[in-house]
């Protein structure tokens, strides 16, 4: 039997919870009268000005605070699992599923496939639909939560099914009409694949999601990623330069269709398609607020513009005369598909700064693949074979997505310290901006 209520991890210091006695080991049974199922039940009932709620205490017997606080106020009561329920796993096959491309033997928690629509207004996860029932949606409208976002894949049903195979896949594009007729502000997602939902599937899709506009926001297209792990999966083959080409005509084409129109340039290319295709990545403000940035869409013109502005500001508080009379050596690395922008980035600041020296190295994905380009899926052990034995300089610069968020740990399970020890130099983690890699470099000597 599922236990009742919320466990209390703490109540925050000064907060209403710890003024009504409110402590760890207690449970949150229910907000006016009503059971709390989940993070949006218990946001939706705190908000008024006048609550009644019931703890069951610790130590036994329950409570019923009347409490008359500021609108929307928060009790300040931090909750264990962060008051959520299991989350629910995918029910799909997708044959371009990447979790599915994992060897064995790595962490348990990296073989979860998550399809929950809660996880995607609280972290920015994509769903399939299929995994959401009508109390799911009903929910989303109730509460207004947004932005939903939403891997389409494609828009034929029929192919759909087979692309995730699952025989619901088709039927479930349904619910996004339902949110876009309650105003939910949604965003999409398309995984290419070659030879499946590209070309004139691509061309379908496109059009097909224009109906959603403008509370469907952005679309991105991203190609599928492909790891040396797929044997006995769906054979799928990367895409060329000439196939990225392509791509980018259709997006671009699209963009300059609905912009006019709706002030949105609504489909986005990830930042993958312009590498490959060998082309310069689109001036920011055609990114729409880059919308979509942990999909890689947009990321690079970003982290360069930054870069300008930062240097820029370096420039007026640091002094371009600046100099030392021994040179400062350091070193970065990155993935392959960062590593052009990011060596460009390096020349600029030796050139402005002549005690600056600067080595920059794009590590090969030998653990996961060559295909695989992108630095938040490097592992320690990668970076470590591939950086022995060169000159590292005083530190070497890492960014921050090749860690697992809010530890020092790689995906492969190395720790920082270990990769230190390694390889005798002093590790600095950057954050993704513009602005902390100029000072990342600059910060220590300005």
């Amino acid at each position: 039997m599922k236990t009742k209520g919320h466990l209390v991890k703490k109540a925050e210091e000064g907060s209403i919870a710890q003024e009504l006695g409110i402590e760890p080991g207690d449970r949150l049974l229910k907000i006016n009268g009503e059971d709390i199922e989940d993070i949006f039940d218990y946001q939706y009932y705190i908000q008024d000005e006048y609550i009644e709620v019931l703890i069951e205490k610790a130590g036994g017997g329950e409570w019923l605070l009347e409490i008359d606080k500021e609108y929307e106020e928060d009790m300040g009561i931090v909750f264990e699992n962060g008051l959520m329920d299991e989350y629910r796993s995918c029910c799909n096959k997708c044959i371009f599923c990447f979790i599915d491309q994992m060897p064995k033997g790595m962490r348990e928690t990296l073989y979860f496939k998550d399809d929950d629509s809660r996880l995607s207004f609280l972290q920015g996860n994509y769903v399939t639909l299929t995994n959401m029932s009508d109390y799911d949606v009903e929910r989303i409208i109730k509460y207004h939560l947004s932005p939903i976002n939403i891997s389409f894949q494609t828009t034929n049903p029929e192919l759909r099914c087979r692309m995730l195979n699952n025989r619901f896949a088709g039927e479930a594009l349904k619910k996004a009409d339902r949110l876009c007729e309650a105003g939910i502000a949604m965003n999409g997602q398309i995984v290419l694949c070659k030879g499946v939902n590209d070309k004139e599937e691509l061309e379908r899709t496109v059009s097909d999601l224009t109906k959603y506009l403008p509370v469907l926001e952005s679309v991105s297209v991203v190609p599928v990623g492909l790891s040396k792990y797929r044997e006995g999966l769906y054979p799928l083959e990367p895409f060329t330069k000439e196939d990225a080409k392509e791509v980018l005509a259709l997006v671009h084409k699209w963009q300059k269709k609905l912009y006019p129109v709706y002030g949105l340039h609504f489909i986005h290319a990830s930042d993958e398609w312009y590498i490959l295709a060998e082309e310069e990545v689109p001036e920011g403000d055609r990114y729409d607020g880059y919308l979509q940035l942990e999909n890689g869409v947009g990321m690079l013109r970003l982290l360069w513009d930054e870069f300008e502005e930062a240097l820029e500001e370096a420039g007026k508080c640091f002094g371009k005369e600046k100099a030392h009379k021994e040179k400062r050596v350091l070193s970065l690395a990155t993935g392959k598909l960062a590593y052009p922008y990011i060596l460009s980035m390096a020349k600029r600041m030796e050139e402005l700064y002549d005690f600056l020296q600067i080595h920059v190295f794009g590590i090969t994905n030998d653990f996961f693949g060559e295909q695989i380009t992108v630095s938040g899926l490097l592992t320690g052990r990668d970076i470590e074979g591939q950086l022995k034995g060169k000159d590292l300089g005083e530190r070497l610069l890492l960014p921050e997505n090749v860690l697992r968020s809010g530890e020092e740990v790689f995906l492969d399970d190395m720790t920082v310290k270990e990769l230190e020890k390694a390889l005798q130099v002093k590790v600095d983690i950057v954050k993704s901006s513009g602005h902390d890699f100029v000072d990342a470099i600059l910060g220590t000597w300005g």
